[in-house]
């Protein structure tokens, strides 16, 4: 992490190398993750009950384990990918934030994780329920493996990624495009985002879902003003510690 200036095309080669090493490290977890893929399913299933899946077409068993391979790479490689970003975005931040590099990524990771798990034991049991019981018995239930898994990863990904607004945040923060003071004047608008974002997210558009969706995100945001306020507060200690360290050099040196 060289603090020299790059030009645009630097900048665009680094970029190139984190995307590269971001997917070797996803396909690497997915090569790992393919022969336990049904092992997968299994767990993926036991939120919808005693269901039966099925498929339509020959190409489908292959597709599934390799769309359930994918996502267990993706989690399985997720701390690599979050590394690669912050070191990219790494000379925009002062010495001290650079070495703070390790420990967010290890918390957000700890956040992604806690995010599939809550998603995967209070919210998909609810939601899958719900929307199963809306055939009422009088709806044959014919469920295609394919859509079963795609519903199954693309909501799981929703609720990791909605963990990780309190780090999202506090990065904004470190960055200067946001500070704690408009994001408490502003939290009607995080909060009309926030519940449109659980709109989208969750499986289906009952108001129970949503609010169970919706609830740890809102407590999250407000984590996250909070947290954003004792980084603040710790940078001007710092700062204010380096200027008297200064001054106390130069009277010495007089």
């Amino acid at each position: 992490m060289s603090d020299q200036p790059m030009s645009v095309l630097d900048h665009l080669d680094e970029l190139r190398k984190r995307i590269i090493r971001s997917a070797i490290a996803i396909l690497m977890g997915a090569v790992l993750s393919f022969s336990f893929a049904y092992d997968i399913l299994d767990i993926l299933v036991k939120p919808a009950g005693e269901i039966k899946l099925s498929y339509l077409s020959p190409l489908d068993p292959f597709m599934v384990k390799f769309k359930i391979a994918l996502f267990a790479g993706s989690l399985l490689a997720f701390p690599v990918v979050l590394y690669q970003v912050f070191v990219f975005v790494a000379p925009a931040l002062k010495l001290k934030e650079k070495k703070l590099i390790y420990p967010i990524v290890f918390i957000a990771a700890t956040l992604f994780a806690s995010g599939v798990f809550f998603g995967y034991k209070y919210i998909m049991p609810v939601g899958t329920g719900w929307l199963l019981a809306q055939a009422e018995g009088r709806i044959l239930a014919v469920l295609t493996v394919e859509k079963y898994a795609s519903y199954a990863v693309f909501f799981l990904f929703a609720f990791g990624i909605s963990f990780e607004t309190p780090l999202f945040i506090l990065f904004l923060v470190m960055l200067g495009v946001v500070s704690p003071g408009s994001l408490r004047r502003n939290w009607r608008y995080a909060y009309i985002i926030i519940l449109v974002f659980a709109a989208m997210a969750t499986p289906d558009w009952s108001p129970v879902t949503m609010s169970i969706f919706a609830a740890p995100m809102l407590i999250l945001y407000e984590f996250s003003i909070l947290l954003s306020w004792w980084y603040i507060r710790l940078r001007k200690k710092r700062e204010k510690t380096l200027e008297g360290g200064v001054e106390i050099d130069a009277t010495s040196k007089g």
